[in-house]
């Protein structure tokens, strides 16, 4: 008797399971529209990769589509207009080294040399890309039908001991500093090294200053959860996470945990969804290819003091281990789960996107700057609103730009001339 009431039971969860499939394939067209519509008329910025690395390649253009070359990147200009991206933060990138005299210099050298790489590749293409300076450019350089290019310092490692570097380089065009990278510098404590200050540093309590005068944001990516709290303490501003996650999904020191999300929210900060793979979900186990980006590693001297033609070969033989041992990636899926937590833990209103593309930034779905409009695609697939997500693609970010900038107007001097 059991089986006969049973098989008409599971005839009819097999209808129902069918009827469910084939009326969500039926909304896939509809979602994909109005995920395309919302994606299109948002501004998108991206607070953080690393594709100013390329430009010291002299053979690289960023005028050319590398999706399918090898060894790729991960941003250029084919792919942010593909991808419907409007603008973006560049970050100088300087791997921390030796905290002497002659290690600070080589670091200010190496920073000055960046800054310059990106105003040369804005002045060749002056028809696709322009600078973008403050919270109001973005708009501006769109309605233009150009990229926005802002730029963030990824380590305060270049300013060596003199906080005077804060202001020369807030003129070379940065609007953010990563106070640290993975390891200490002078500033503060890094989140993947030991402690040392104890949190932000008395030198990087008046780094953190200088900032809040000049209108640079604080940016709280890499550092310990010491240094974060003492971040929040001492800016006047609110803070950014220019690329992070949420730790309580991925149980990472890089990212941020349950109690750093609200302390940010109550700080009136943004932390940017960061889709390094790392950093979305702890990945698997992969022995053969952490050996050999070990070697490589320890073959290049830690990626430090290396000539222009050294590094474009370390970038090389870095990038064919990608293809020789390939990592199983997050998924698209899975950056919107931390969206969704940080949405539930933090709010609406301190969430954004910064990829970390060109620095290991990319995930299955969204592996380049062409498929940024799949992370849409998946938001509007949970629920979130066009509201929702023009905040997330860059309205949260600006609005805390804007604050910055605020408070540097009511500063009684900015730049050794009077503002107020």
């Amino acid at each position: 008797m059991k089986v006969k009431h049973t098989q008409p039971l599971l005839m009819l969860l097999a209808l129902m399971l069918v009827i469910s499939v084939s009326a969500r394939n039926d909304r896939e067209p509809e979602l994909n529209r109005k995920a395309a519509r919302i994606h299109a008329r948002a501004l998108t910025i991206d607070s953080h990769n690393d594709t100013p690395m390329w430009f010291t390649d002299t053979s690289y253009n960023f005028a050319e589509d590398h999706r399918g070359k090898r060894p790729r990147n991960r941003v250029d200009i084919p792919g942010m207009e593909a991808g419907g991206l409007d603008g973006a933060f560049f970050a100088v990138f300087v791997g921390q080294g030796d905290r002497d005299e002659k290690g600070n210099a080589r670091a200010f050298e190496q920073a000055v040399q960046t800054f310059g790489a990106i105003e040369r590749n804005l002045k060749l293409h002056r028809d696709k890309i322009s600078a973008a300076r403050f919270a109001g450019d973005a708009r501006r350089i769109e309605k233009e039908k150009k990229r926005a290019i802002y730029i963030g310092l990824e380590n305060g490692y270049p300013l060596g001991n003199d906080p005077g570097n804060v202001e020369l380089f807030y003129g070379l065009g940065a609007r953010y500093i990563t106070l640290c990278h993975t390891r200490n510098n002078d500033i503060c404590d890094s989140s993947t090294d030991s402690t040392e200050h104890n949190g932000i540093s008395e030198f990087g309590e008046t780094v953190v200053a200088e900032m809040n005068r000049l209108g640079m944001m604080v940016d709280v990516s890499h550092i310990s959860d010491k240094a974060f709290y003492d971040a929040i303490r001492l800016s006047k501003t609110p803070v950014i996470a220019s690329h992070s996650c949420a730790r309580a999904l991925c149980d990472n020191p890089r990212n941020l945990d349950d109690a750093m999300l609200r302390a940010l929210a109550e700080n009136g900060g943004v932390i940017q969804m960061c889709i390094l793979s790392n950093y979305v979900k702890t990945p698997d186990p992969n022995p053969r290819r952490d050996s050999a980006q070990a070697a490589l590693r320890l073959k290049y001297n830690g990626f430090r003091d290396l000539t222009e033609e050294e590094m474009n070969k370390a970038r090389k033989e870095w990038y064919a281990i990608d293809d020789i041992y390939p990592q199983k990636l997050a998924t698209v899926s899975d950056v919107a789960d931390h969206i969704d937590h940080i949405v539930k833990t933090a709010g609406i209103r301190h969430v954004g996107i910064g990829t970390d593309f060109d620095g290991g930034g990319g995930v299955e779905g969204c592996a380049d700057a062409s498929e940024l409009g799949n992370i849409t695609l998946e938001l509007v697939k949970r629920g979130y609103s066009a509201r929702q997500i023009r905040l997330i693609w860059s309205k949260n970010l600006l609005r805390l730009m804007r604050e910055t900038e605020k408070y540097a107007r009511k500063s009684a001097y900015h730049g050794g001339v009077k503002t107020t």
